[in-house]
């Protein structure tokens, strides 16, 4: 991949959940150097939280490779927009779900209206989160915390149990861990117990569905530069995000892509149960 990534980017902030219009240096989600080879031709995506970061690189990369997608997201609609346009010019459909995942209502109408518009789910990509850096458990509200639950792990059981009927044998499911997922950070201890129980369900739901011919594998990326970041950490965090990685830098969202569309891709066919890391050398176990 060809377009520079910067080492370091200032100190910011943004209200959460963070826009990619004010983030200085913007992200790199492959617009410009991801190049597709037909390697998801024919199939349908549901990705949540594909407006921005991770998602929308995973949305970009899957419709190059030529998959149709629908892409879940809070109400960040100029973001979604911007994806949405990326899809199409790769000569994909892509539909739009803005609402809160948290809300379990809500989140009980994705797969439905996937069916509705692809007939059917090939590939679930349970990407959707929230966190919020926190010193101590006192400054945890009891709302925050059922809120991070609600988003990270109700809405996934929710949307994957879903759409289990509606997949055939070759079907895979992704879910978005962490590397806070076995290396906690005592800042995020909302958010990595929820990857921790990200890393969990994926492997015993690779067990449970193998027999159907369904895989299910879990990314665990490090730090990656999204709007999450700077929405959800103070000022001198942001500046130093990625630093304490051997390469030495946050991650680019395009440098996930390509693991999401092995693992979504038939050349994956045996693999299943699997977390993979990207962490800019960070171990996990």
């Amino acid at each position: 991949m060809s377009s520079p990534r910067p080492e370091s980017q200032p100190a910011q902030q943004q209200s959460v959940p963070g826009a990619l219009g004010e983030m200085d240096p913007k992200p790199d989600h492959g617009e410009e150097s991801y190049q597709g080879s037909g390697r998801l031709t024919g199939k349908a995506a549901v990705i949540t939280g594909g407006d921005s970061g991770i998602g929308r690189a995973v949305a970009i990369a899957f419709a190059r490779e030529g998959a149709d997608v629908l892409i879940s997201y809070l109400d960040e609609h100029a973001d979604a927009q911007d994806t949405a346009k990326y899809v199409e010019q790769a000569g994909r459909t892509c539909v739009l779900v803005p609402g809160d995942l948290a809300d379990r209502s809500h989140a009980r109408t994705i797969i439905p209206r996937a069916v509705e518009e692809f007939g059917r789910v090939d590939i679930l990509v349970n990407n959707a989160a929230f966190q919020m850096s926190h010193p101590s458990l006192e400054e945890i509200s009891d709302e925050e915390w059922d809120h991070t639950l609600a988003t990270n792990l109700s809405a996934m059981f929710t949307l994957t149990k879903d759409a289990i009927p509606h997949m055939q044998p070759g079907a895979s499911i992704i879910n978005s861990s962490s590397v806070n997922s076995d290396n906690p950070s005592p800042n995020l201890i909302a958010y990595a117990m929820t990857k921790a129980g990200i890393a969990n369900f994926t492997a015993s739901l690779a067990q449970m569905y193998g027999e159907k011919g369904i895989r299910a594998n879990s990314v665990a990326p490090g730090p990656i530069w999204t709007p999450l970041i700077p929405s959800t950490m103070p000022g001198e965090k942001v500046e130093s995000f990625g630093g304490n990685t051997p390469l030495g830098r946050a991650g680019q969202p395009a440098e996930l892509a390509p693991v999401y569309v092995l693992l979504a891709s038939d050349e994956a066919s045996y693999v299943s149960g699997a977390r993979v890391a990207v962490t800019g050398g960070r171990p996990i176990l």
